[in-house]
């Protein structure tokens, strides 16, 4: 089983795309609704949330756990990584959304980038950190967006508002440089907007999102290490898991995955 975790809803924009691509394996996707957003919350904070989530995700059977969060990405990742797997679970491996992402753009040969993303990835810069080291050449432009989580889980997505802070924001980033030719779209809740990012930038300039971006890493991933491939189970099923109210979490889920969800409330706590 693949497992895929985030703060909320945003990973099923990521989950869609890669049931698209691999539709085969079996998916387990666990959001930690009660807690979200994690980007107020210290570093420390979101190591442990992310270590109760990936070791819940682990125990129910999950060979492969995909971080489908940038905030989550880049503050809790390579530690997971380094220190928490190694000891506990050395043969199940985690992944994140930021180096797929890195790689895409520097495959495409973009020159100038802008990326569009919560404050805490904006300060964190992990996409600089990232991107230089496949490419130094390239630059980046950073442009926080606040606004837009809210609007989207609030169900805001299609009124006009929406419409003039998306306009605000990419205003904001093209003054920077006028010259940029890609965006990355790197929250997984943007994609909902993907349309209205789409009507306000120039049509030669590249709007990156990360689910389909992710699917063919993964798609890759797996082709490269027969070892993980090889034990996954195939019988094509999507299990829902939320830490809030399986109704809420329902009737939002299905905005981002694309169709109907049913989920099942859990509860995360303290390993052990």
């Amino acid at each position: 089983m693949i497992g895929f975790f985030d703060s909320g809803f945003g990973g099923l924009t990521v989950l869609k795309n890669v049931v698209q691509e691999l539709p085969e394996y079996n998916y387990l996707y666990l959001g930690d609704n009660a807690r979200v957003p994690y980007g107020g919350r210290s570093p420390e904070t979101v190591h442990e949330y992310t270590i109760q989530a990936v070791d819940f995700l682990i125990k129910r059977g999950c060979l492969l756990v995909i971080i489908a969060c940038n905030t989550v990405s880049s503050g809790a990742l390579r530690r997971i990584q380094q220190e928490f797997l190694p000891g506990i679970y050395p043969d199940r491996k985690v992944l994140g959304v930021i180096r797929p992402s890195a790689e895409e753009i520097a495959d495409r040969r973009c020159r100038k980038v802008g990326i569009l993303a919560t404050e805490g990835v904006v300060e964190s810069k992990i996409y600089t950190s990232e991107i230089e080291k496949l490419d130094p050449s390239i630059q980046i432009f950073y442009q926080a967006c606040p606004l837009l989580v809210p609007i989207i889980e609030a169900g805001k997505q299609d009124e006009r508002h929406s419409d003039t802070i998306v306009s605000e924001y990419l205003d904001r980033l093209f003054a920077q440089d006028g010259e940029i030719d890609a965006i990355l779209l790197s929250c997984t809740h943007y994609p909902i907007l993907y349309e209205t990012f789409r009507r306000h930038t120039p049509s030669h300039v590249k709007i990156i999102s990360q689910g389909p971006v992710i699917a063919n890493k993964l798609r890759d991933y797996l082709a490269r290490h027969p070892e993980v491939e090889k034990r996954l189970s195939r019988e094509g099923i999507r299990e829902f898991l939320s830490t809030d109210s399986p109704e809420r979490f329902n009737r939002l889920a299905s905005v981002f995955y694309g169709e109907s969800v049913r989920s099942t409330s859990v509860t995360l706590g303290v390993l052990g």
